[in-house]
């Protein structure tokens, strides 16, 4: 097992700073589920993010 997805290994440096992430992120999971706006299908989501994606690498072979 990699140290990346090691149960043992974690991305802070403290409890404190791993608290504190928890924290916001179920603050922004709450945020996200109390909106009241329509959510977007996954369908639409990832044809919205293929057209970005594509835009960007026409830019960057533009500009290349």
């Amino acid at each position: 097992m990699s140290i990346l997805h090691s149960p043992f290994y974690s991305d802070f440096d403290s409890e404190e700073e791993a608290e504190s992430y928890d924290r916001w992120f179920r603050a922004k999971v709450q945020e996200a589920l109390d909106d009241p706006n329509p959510g977007i299908p996954h369908e639409e989501a990832m044809m919205r993010l293929d057209q970005l994606l594509e835009e960007r690498r026409k830019n960057r072979r533009a500009a290349a």
